[in-house]
């Protein structure tokens, strides 16, 4: 298995990064919260895992090993695959899904695009021991995640626009963001900021 991969991020887009590993670009996929992290020619270390099917090899990258570790332990259970399991982390950290399936807290998953109420109430009762206990106590009234502002922008940030031109795509998506139901996607308000970019271009 490939435990991490650590080189140069040669290019970034809306769920890729390639990281260059002694001459070879690696192709990892990884969150919005991840991707924003990385800039293009600076140096990056990604905890990875492997995925093996019969027509492909892919590779998924995450901050660190605790971000790893949730996405393995989330395909666990029965109906969860790669898919899944990063759009998991995409909107909850791995201590607020930890959290989530300690409480029983059916809206947390519900929010996550792909999980109905059925599909919820399965997940907490299969996922129910495996997380293990949240590791952090959760700031009273601090939402689970990082605003999806600064997500975005920094994402963006991260993409190679400029400050201005991502305060922008941001202003842009707000109303899409505003009329969403629950936890606004970030990756979905990502692609949506990335068109209009390229629009004004």
């Amino acid at each position: 298995m490939i435990a991490f991969v650590s080189g140069t991020i040669a290019a970034l887009a809306p769920d890729t990064a390639v990281v260059e590993v002694g001459g070879v670009g690696m192709a990892v996929q990884c969150t919005p919260n991840t991707l924003s992290t990385l800039r293009l020619g600076q140096p990056a270390k990604l905890a990875t895992s492997l995925v093996v099917r019969e027509d492909s090899l892919t590779l998924y990258g995450f901050v660190d090993d605790d971000e790893r570790q949730i996405f393995e332990l989330l395909q666990t259970a029965s109906g969860v695959g790669p898919r899944l399991a990063q759009a998991m982390l995409a909107v909850h950290a791995p201590d607020a899904l930890r959290r989530a399936v300690a409480t029983g807290d059916e809206k947390a998953l519900i929010a996550v695009p792909g999980i109905g109420k059925k599909g919820a109430q399965k997940l907490l009762l299969e996922l129910k021991d495996r997380l293990g206990e949240p590791i952090g106590a959760p700031a009273i009234g601090a939402p689970v995640t990082q605003g999806w502002r600064d997500q975005l922008h920094a994402a963006l940030i991260g993409l190679g626009y400029a400050t201005r031109e991502a305060d922008e795509a941001v202003t842009a998506v707000t109303p899409q963001a505003e009329a969403s139901e629950g936890t606004p996607q970030v990756g979905q308000l990502l692609k949506a900021a990335l068109q209009t970019l390229n629009r004004a271009r």
